[in-house]
C-alpha cells in the first residue's frame, strides 16, 4: 500500500462539482441516456447484478448515498422496499428526484429525498440507522477522503443490516483511453484529477457552463480497508468484466446492454460490487 503523503485537495472541490451537477440535472432528465418516460413506464433502473447480491429488499428500510435524481432509489421501493431515502447535495437533482416520486405516488413515507453533503448524511437523514445503506455507480470519484465516507456510511448501518457498494473498478482509471491495453496513470495515486470538460456523459454535445470538475481515484484495497476499519465484515467482493457504458473505444456492447472487451482480447475487471455487514 503506497504511503505517500496526501497531496492538498483544492479548495474549490465541492463548489465546483456542486455547480457542474447542478447545471447538468436539465440535461439528464431530458436526456435519452435516463430516458425518464421508460422509467415512469415501469423501467428498472437497477442493474441485475445489485437485485441479485441485494437480494429481498420488502419491508426493509434503504438509505441511498449519493443518488443523483432518484431513478435507482426509486426501484428499490418498487421492489419493495418499505421506506427509501435518497440523499444527494445538489438541489435540483433532489427536486427532481422528489418529482419523480410523486408522480409514481410514492409519498414522503415510502420515498423521501434530502439534499445535503454525503460526509453529512447522518445529521441530516430522518432516521439514525437503516437495514441497507446502498452507494451506486459512480459515486465514490467525487469524494476525497474515503475512510471519512467509511465511517459516515458504516454508522448509518443498523445491527444486521449491510452496506453494499456497485462501482466503476479504479483500474479502468490507469489504462490509455484510446485502446484500453497500456498502464499509464498510477493506480495509488492520491493527486485530485481536475477536468474543465464540457458536456456530460448523458449528452456529449450538450452546451454547458459550469465545467470545472474535481476527481479522485480510490484503490478497492482502501475502500475495503475503511469499511472493515469503519466495524463492517466484509461478506464478499466481486469484479466485473463489464460495464455501463462504452469506457474505451474497443468496448462491444453485448444483448444485455453491458460494455465487454472482445472475445479476442484479455479482461480485465471494469466494475467491482461488496457487501459489508454490520453485526446483529
Amino acid at each position: 500500500m503506497s504511503t505517500a503523503p496526501i497531496p492538498p485537495v483544492p479548495p474549490d472541490w465541492r463548489e465546483a462539482n456542486r455547480k457542474m451537477w447542478d447545471e447538468r440535472v436539465p440535461i439528464h432528465a431530458g436526456s435519452d441516456f435516463y430516458d425518464l418516460d421508460s422509467f415512469r413506464a415501469g423501467k428498472d433502473a437497477l442493474r441485475p447484478f445489485e437485485v441479485a447480491e441485494v437480494g429481498e429488499v420488502t419491508g426493509r428500510t434503504l438509505l441511498h448515498l449519493q443518488c443523483h435524481i432518484g431513478l435507482d432509489t426509486l426501484s428499490w421501493a418498487r421492489h419493495g422496499a418499505a421506506q427509501v431515502v435518497g440523499l444527494d447535495f445538489s438541489e435540483p437533482a433532489v427536486e427532481t428526484a422528489r418529482s419523480l416520486a410523486g408522480e409514481l405516488g410514492l409519498g414522503p413515507e415510502r420515498a423521501a429525498f434530502v439534499a445535503a453533503d454525503v460526509y453529512d448524511a447522518a445529521q441530516a437523514v430522518p432516521d439514525s440507522s437503516y437495514d441497507i445503506v446502498y452507494t451506486g455507480v459512480g459515486a465514490l470519484n467525487w469524494l476525497p477522503d474515503i475512510d471519512r465516507w467509511a465511517e459516515t456510511a458504516a454508522s448509518l448501518v443498523a445491527p444486521g443490516g449491510f452496506l453494499y457498494l456497485a462501482e466503476f473498478h479504479p483500474l479502468t482509471d490507469c489504462l490509455d483511453d484510446a485502446t484500453g491495453s497500456r498502464i499509464v496513470h498510477d493506480y495509488f495515486s492520491r493527486e485530485a484529477w481536475v477536468d474543465e470538460t464540457p458536456g456530460t456523459y448523458a449528452d456529449f454535445d450538450a452546451a454547458t457552463v459550469h465545467n470545472r470538475s474535481v476527481e479522485w481515484q480510490h484503490p478497492v484495497g482502501s475502500v475495503v480497508s475503511a469499511l472493515a476499519a469503519a466495524g463492517l465484515r466484509i461478506e464478499f467482493l466481486h469484479e466485473h468484466d463489464a460495464s455501463l457504458f462504452a469506457r474505451f473505444p474497443v468496448l462491444k456492447r453485448g444483448s444485455d446492454d453491458f460494455y465487454r472487451y472482445p472475445q479476442d482480447r484479455p479482461r480485465i475487471p471494469l466494475m467491482y460490487s461488496l457487501k459489508a455487514t454490520r453485526p446483529a
